[in-house]
């Protein structure tokens, strides 16, 4: 068992602690706050651009997208010290995380460089289509359909939850193209420009949230989309699907640690949380460290993992969930109100915390549900881990 990293992992970690130091936006300049998770305000895409020139961007991939061919350990102790610091690379996560990463694996060189490049570079912004009014966690129901009409293909139907869609400037939007095939085969993706005749976007408030509008449904009638907008082959966008959402979580667990960590430093010399809720707390951050160090360790030998995945995203998620419950149940009428900068339930970490402790309890409830529900990693567990039948 090695407990430490290499000397060329501390030594990567060096040199991008050194660049962070040199190159980090002043504190005057990021108090512009994003509107949606696809609304990039100018310094942010100044930030972005830079950590894409330097390499620093998603470190793992070659240079000219924004990497340095780095290895998984080495991506590691990146996202270790962009959470340290609480930096955000990218104000469009799912643009750069999710779809130019599953445009670089399954999209042709052209669209790679035509799309996955300038989201990269922060000059355009990204959405996801994938959930529909009948079609959430069960990705295979949907029914937005694509007709292939000459050198286009002809979008109908409906997205919604689709994230920061109405700041977005693309949607890569899972259809269906064969209705007669079994539900999980039949379906292709399509890069959509959301200046498309036809397609509209109507942003909506979550309960969480009425003042940033991020949630969005999104409408095609008789959408033109040109074929050569089609990533990865016809029907085959189950195989993309599952790609793209094991790109969103492969260092999700990482954000659970630190806002567990967050809340042990919080609560852990002023007393307002009862012993048991505190201990439970502390090991489940523990916990969650160590077996994410594991789930890294076996990435780093090549091993793939994907129940691992489903385990520390059900973990952190309903870790988070119960320790910011225990808090709001201990604050009592407290938790309703914007915390103040003293007191028992006052985060040490002001900077990171703009809402009541009943505000941030419920969004909790979002991280259950994103990235695939807590229901559906409890039967991946129960089947890839436990060896349970389906039935």
């Amino acid at each position: 068992m090695q407990l430490t990293f290499d000397a060329d992992v501390e030594k990567f970690r060096a040199e991008f602690v050194a660049f962070l130091d040199a190159h980090l936006p002043d504190d005057a300049e990021t108090m512009q706050r994003s509107r949606s998770s696809s609304d990039v305000p100018p310094w942010a895409r100044r930030w972005q651009r830079l950590l894409f020139d330097h390499g620093w961007l998603l470190p793992g991939n070659p240079p000219e997208f924004g990497g340095r061919n780095a290895t998984v350990l080495q991506q590691y102790v990146h996202a270790e010290e962009l959470s340290r610091r609480r930096i955000y690379p990218s104000f469009n996560p799912q643009g750069v995380g999710i779809i130019a990463a599953s445009i670089l694996s399954f999209g042709t060189s052209e669209q790679k460089q035509q799309w996955a490049v300038p989201i990269l570079r922060a000059e355009i912004a990204a959405s996801l289509g994938m959930s529909e009014p009948g079609a959430g966690s069960d990705l295979a129901s949907l029914s937005t359909k694509a007709v292939r009409d000459g050198d286009h293909f002809v979008v109908n139907g409906q997205k919604v939850w689709t994230s920061g869609a109405h700041d977005a400037d693309v949607l890569l939007t899972f259809v269906r193209t064969d209705p007669d095939a079994p539900k999980h085969k039949g379906i292709s993706v399509l890069l959509i420009p959301t200046d498309s005749p036809g397609l509209s976007r109507r942003p909506f408030a979550s309960a969480s949230d009425r003042e940033d509008l991020d949630f969005n449904e999104v409408f095609f009638t008789d959408v033109r989309v040109p074929a050569e907008n089609l990533v990865g082959p016809l029907n085959e966008g189950w195989r993309v699907a599952n790609g793209s959402l094991g790109h969103e979580r492969t260092m999700l667990w990482m954000g659970y640690a630190d806002q567990l960590q967050e809340l042990t430093v919080d609560f852990s010399p002023s007393g307002a949380l009862e012993c048991d809720h505190y201990a439970t707390l502390a090991m489940d951050c523990e916990a969650l460290r160590l077996l994410g160090s594991v789930a890294v360790a076996r990435a780093a030998r090549g091993d793939e993992d994907v129940a691992a995945m489903s385990v520390l995203k059900l973990l952190g998620s309903e870790a988070v969930q119960a320790a910011t419950g225990h808090v709001l149940s201990s604050a009592g009428g407290d938790g309703l109100i914007h915390p103040a900068l003293t007191g028992p339930y006052a985060p040490l970490n002001l900077d990171s915390h703009f809402a009541s402790w009943f505000d941030r309890y419920f969004r909790t409830f979002a991280a259950t549900i994103a990235g695939g529900t807590s229901e559906i990693q409890r039967n991946i567990i129960a089947q890839r881990i436990l060896g349970l039948p389906r039935n």
